[in-house]
């Protein structure tokens, strides 16, 4: 069996309609995982169901706001009602509102800090006991380059992903004694569905790829290898930590 299979686990992926999601399911159910896929937009989740399928893995829809607590609630029975444990939780459901401070409404404040960071608590907590037990277990934390940086306009943001690398490390402490890893993935400018608004707009993507020292936007299968990787029995003494993948925007 090659290190890097899955074969055996089950892993439940937030944000799996597109995007950076999409593509950690795709490395995840191709290393043989069994993936429940959750997102709120259906059609779009049943198109990453069906290219899991079509390459040979396994894989349920699940549809929830995953920054509601009901919703979680019902997600976890249903879940392990299907699968009946769950391995490797990846927290990557996220939104962002670019606008300047003085003008956020709290709604919007709000809508970002819970959809990004307090989601991930009521995962951890729903799911956390399923996955004690086994001797082996991996939460990836789709954290941010702005959890270690920041631009104008990312207030709410900035805020909850670097709060999110505060709780990727504290969660790590507490869960390293069950052979469970935790650790944050921080992506930075990938050409998603999310960054579309800044690369279509050409003043503002030169302005983004003349900072990259690799001059250009990520790839988004490029994070998938790398979850597939962190997820790995190959990659057991990595936790309590962040992996920045941003061409080396911080490293200036």
């Amino acid at each position: 069996m090659s290190e890097h299979s899955l074969a055996g686990r089950v892993a439940l992926i937030t944000g799996a309609s597109r995007g950076l999601g999409k593509n950690i399911a795709l490395a995840l159910g191709g290393a043989g995982a069994e993936l429940a896929l959750v997102a709120r937009d259906k059609e779009k989740l049943d198109e990453t169901a069906a290219a899991v399928r079509a390459a040979g893995g396994t894989a349920e829809v699940f549809l929830a706001d995953v920054s509601s607590e009901p919703q979680v609630l019902e997600l976890e029975r249903a879940v392990i009602a299907r699968f009946g444990k769950v391995n490797i939780l990846v927290n990557n459901a996220g939104i962002n509102v670019r606008k300047p401070v003085v003008e956020f409404t709290l709604e919007e404040w709000r809508r970002v800090v819970d959809t990004n960071l307090t989601s991930v608590f009521l995962l951890c907590r729903s799911f956390v006991p399923h996955m004690k037990g086994y001797g082996y277990g991996r939460i990836l934390n789709l954290t941010s380059m702005m959890s270690h940086v920041a631009l104008p306009g990312r207030t709410a943001y900035a805020a909850s992903k670097t709060g999110l690398l505060g709780f990727t490390r504290a969660l790590a402490l507490e869960l390293a004694p069950d052979g469970i890893t935790v650790v944050g993935i921080s992506p930075g400018p990938y050409a998603t569905e999310m960054n579309l608004p800044l690369i279509q707009n050409p003043e503002i993507n030169q302005e983004f790829t003349s900072k990259l020292p690799v001059g250009r936007w990520g790839q988004v299968d490029e994070v998938g290898q790398l979850a597939l990787y962190l997820c790995s029995e190959a990659a057991g003494f990595i936790t309590g930590t962040d992996i920045l993948m941003d061409g080396g925007w911080c490293a200036q």
